[in-house]
């Protein structure tokens, strides 16, 4: 792929659908809100937006319990709304990327209506049913992610199925190729009215062992985690066969132009990278969640950049993310000051970005109530602050009632300090954490070596973080102090530069060398001149 293909160069912007902007008042957040919003998007200077599921759907888990693959929920409008929609997305300038979620349907699809109807029935082998073991006990140890056992016995045709997540989200069968066929007409019924691409929900979840053996115990598990971690999920996922399946996949996107593959995988980096595919028929870009996942320290950080870099196969495209819908907000983990840096490092690393709604206004720890819980992981496994209500509330406009969010009771309740952190007071403050997203996004959009260019570490000493970008003449170097103490950093040989842009105000159009003084919490994106 040239490095001016659109996913290359682009940001990528997740919207999760309920909490973004509500429309008539029911105060969850709807596809004519995220319309009404587009003007503020193309503002931000992001290229593309990924909207979590608006599918047909009960709601069991919020959209991924999916009742029809080609409907839209009326909780978010309809399919005429979706396609105005991606219409004035397109206007916009803006790529438009669904979620898809092809590892389980919800139990109301009728496919599974169909499934679970008799032993006989055509479409019995769509889902994972089996047999109890001689006990009456379940067929394997397999948990689900969600808490207890994976296993849901049906007492009318007398056997197990199975499901990964939530019991009224059952697992499809991906061995089965008319399953395959379905799922692949689904997307090609987005594809064909105008979708940009596809995030893949727990892509490396859909095949499963074909001897459903029981994964072995975790040494390292306690008391305090998931019940997940009881096990290590050696047969329940990431099985070698799932790689055939993301190729289809890609196939199917390559009968349109441009299209963008994008796999969720929560996995360590020399599995992560595997799903690339074999001469890179795979995803074009399995989510890559480290940033998330490690240490806020600049030695870590910097083996990270440095172990995934060196694990990309030939021709493969980084990406990063910083915070999604399942993960705490990246305010929440290091604070309000080093969010700030976070943000520079997130939009000036090799590599796709993917920001999530809200990070640019500095959305941080939202305390949810135990009475205003929604998310059903929390509420399977209370106590153990599993829940991802924090990361999932309202977006905030302005600073009218309930944020400029909806006119209604919104679903999940407002962090507390909306009032002094929302759109439309800071986009007209020059120091805030919005205009530094903003800044930011312009910068690489004017200069190809803050995108596709080179990476090279300068330095990962204390708690500095340094290193360059490059393409042809252009020099940028990138120096995060992740620490609350100033530091002297020494310019690379030979050079001087000019400060482009500071996390801290007062500080553009310095020139500075042959060293430059970083602040406590401070990032700068230097211009170096030989």
């Amino acid at each position: 792929m040239p490095e001016t293909t659109w996913w290359k160069r682009g940001i990528v912007y997740q919207i999760y659908p309920r909490s973004f902007q509500d429309s008539n008042g029911d105060g969850i957040g709807d596809l004519n809100g995220i319309r009404q919003r587009l003007d503020y998007l193309a503002w931000l200077g992001v290229h593309a937006i990924w909207i979590s599921p608006i599918y047909t759907s009960p709601m069991a888990d919020f959209g991924y319990d999916v009742a029809d693959y080609c409907g839209i929920d009326p909780l978010f409008g309809t399919l005429e709304h979706f396609e105005r929609l991606v219409a004035e997305a397109h206007a916009r300038g803006l790529k438009v990327i669904l979620d898809f979620v092809p590892n389980h349907t919800s139990d109301q699809h009728p496919w599974f209506k169909e499934s679970r109807s008799s032993r006989t029935n055509p479409k019995r082998d769509w889902y994972i049913w089996r047999d109890a073991k001689p006990d009456g006990s379940p067929p394997n140890n397999w948990i689900s992610n969600f808490g207890g056992p994976a296993w849901a016995w049906d007492e009318a045709t007398g056997q197990y199925y199975y499901h990964a997540f939530l019991k009224e989200q059952p697992d499809l069968n991906w061995r089965n190729a008319e399953v395959r066929k379905a799922m692949y007409d689904a997307l090609r019924f987005w594809l064909d009215r105008g979708v940009d691409g596809f995030r893949v929900d727990v892509i490396w979840h859909l095949i499963k062992d074909a001897e459903f053996r029981d994964n072995p115990p975790n040494p390292a598990f306690q008391a305090n985690q998931a019940e997940i971690n009881r096990f290590i999920q050696v047969y329940s996922a990431d099985q070698p066969e799932v790689h055939e399946v993301v190729s289809e996949m890609r196939r199917v996107l390559e009968e349109y132009r441009e299209r963008v593959l994008i796999g969720e995988i929560y996995l360590p980096l020399e599995r992560l990278v595997t799903y690339y595919g074999k001469d890179l028929s795979g995803a074009h870009l399995p989510f890559n969640f480290q940033l998330i996942q490690t240490a806020w320290n600049a030695r870590t950080i910097a083996a990270l950049i440095n172990e995934y870099e060196a694990a990309l196969p030939e021709g493969g495209w980084p990406n990063w993310v910083l915070g999604n819908h399942d993960q705490p907000r990246i305010g929440a983990r290091i604070g309000p000051q080093q969010a700030r840096v976070a943000a520079m490092l997130l939009l000036t690393l090799r590599g796709t970005p993917t920001m999530y709604y809200g990070d640019e206004i500095g959305i941080g720890k939202v305390e949810i109530p135990p009475e205003a819980a929604q998310d059903p992981w929390e509420r399977n496994e209370p106590g153990l602050g599993l829940g991802r209500d924090p990361e999932r509330t309202p977006m905030h406009w302005d600073g009218s009632a309930q944020g400029g969010f909806t006119s209604g009771e919104p679903w999940l309740p407002l962090d507390p300090q909306f009032r002094s952190s929302h759109v439309e007071g800071l986009r007209n403050d020059l120091d805030s954490i919005l205009t530094l997203y903003r800044r930011l996004i312009e910068l690489r959009r004017q200069h190809l070596a803050l995108s596709v260019g080179g990476y090279t570490q300068v330095t990962a000493e204390g708690d500095v973080l340094a290193y360059e970008r490059q393409h042809g003449p252009e020099r940028f170097l990138v120096a995060l102090n992740l620490g609350h103490e100033p530091h002297t950093l020494p310019l690379p040989y030979g050079t001087r530069g000019r400060v482009m842009l500071s996390t801290l105000s007062g500080r553009s159009e310095e020139s500075v060398g042959p060293q430059v003084v970083l602040q406590a919490d401070e990032g700068l994106i230097i211009a170096l001149e030989v």
